[in-house]
């Protein structure tokens, strides 16, 4: 999904930025950010040269997307920032990023005094976007709450468009606010969870094939000791270091014996 398209011409070549969500188990993991996308004019058609994708968990690059399309991943420790470590390449290297793109002629027609003269503002709208664009999503809470020590378990009843199922929302409170810290929405066609929903909101897509009973395959990674590593995974280690593991399994037999419950006294 893509969203937020803006478009800054510069000197011959045009910068067009959107931001973009992938989410896990469709052919890809999940990751989000902002996509930078340069384009030139090659043999009077607007062609992509350069593609920059400052996204949170595999940043990368790509040379010539529509010609050899080789793609550069980012070491995020050493480069730092994906954002700010593009707009120095924009700024210091461009005429030999589209060299290597491919485009010798159009590195050679660029005026890039005006390209410095507009990196200022493409960066402002790309950092901009970066705030906006995240996408992160507020569940209800539930209709039933299991308590487990420094978390609790929602359980509802959801319904979105055509497809629909029991939800089980894990929360816990941060920083004196109650926050949901994961979510997972065992729904009849497309079952899904979400790590951290309100921080990074990756959504994995579980293959209905392998896990034919969604409920059961999430009571069977909380059963089986990968709740800590998926809070953590989420974003919030101190919650899973601080779990107390025994109460939290007696809560998930009430949590399974609810939400089957649930399941079977629903219409649909």
């Amino acid at each position: 999904m893509t969203t937020g398209n803006t478009t800054i011409e510069a000197g011959g070549i045009t910068f067009v930025m959107h931001y973009r969500t992938i989410d896990g188990g469709v052919g890809s993991a999940p990751d989000q950010g902002v996509c930078l996308n340069v384009f030139g004019d090659v043999d009077g058609k607007q062609t992509e040269i350069l593609r920059f994708d400052c996204f949170a968990n595999v940043p990368h690059y790509h040379y010539g997307p529509e010609n050899k399309n080789e793609r550069v991943m980012l070491d995020p420790i050493a480069t730092g920032n994906s954002v700010g470590w593009t707009f120095k390449q924009i700024r210091n290297k461009l005429p030999e990023m589209i060299r290597r793109a491919g485009y010798d002629n159009l590195a050679d027609s660029v005026d890039y005094g005006v390209v410095a003269s507009k990196v200022d503002e493409v960066e402002t709208a790309v950092r901009e976007l970066t705030l906006s664009g995240r996408r992160n999503v507020k569940h209800n809470r539930g209709t039933e709450v299991i308590e487990a020590g420094n978390i609790r378990f929602g359980l509802e009843m959801r319904t979105t468009g055509d497809d629909g199922g029991l939800a089980i929302h894990v929360m816990g409170d941060i920083a004196g606010e109650e926050v949901e810290l994961m979510a997972v929405d065992c729904f009849r066609v497309a079952p899904h969870y979400h790590y951290g929903p309100r921080n990074k909101n990756e959504r994995n897509f579980m293959d209905t094939t392998l896990a034919p009973d969604s409920f059961t395959w999430i009571l069977e990674q909380f059963n089986g000791g990968k709740l800590p590593e998926m809070l953590e995974y989420a974003g919030y280690p101190t919650v899973a270091k601080e779990l107390d593991r025994d109460l939290v399994s007696d809560s998930l037999a009430l949590v399974e014996s609810k939400g089957r419950s649930m399941i079977d006294d629903d219409p649909r």
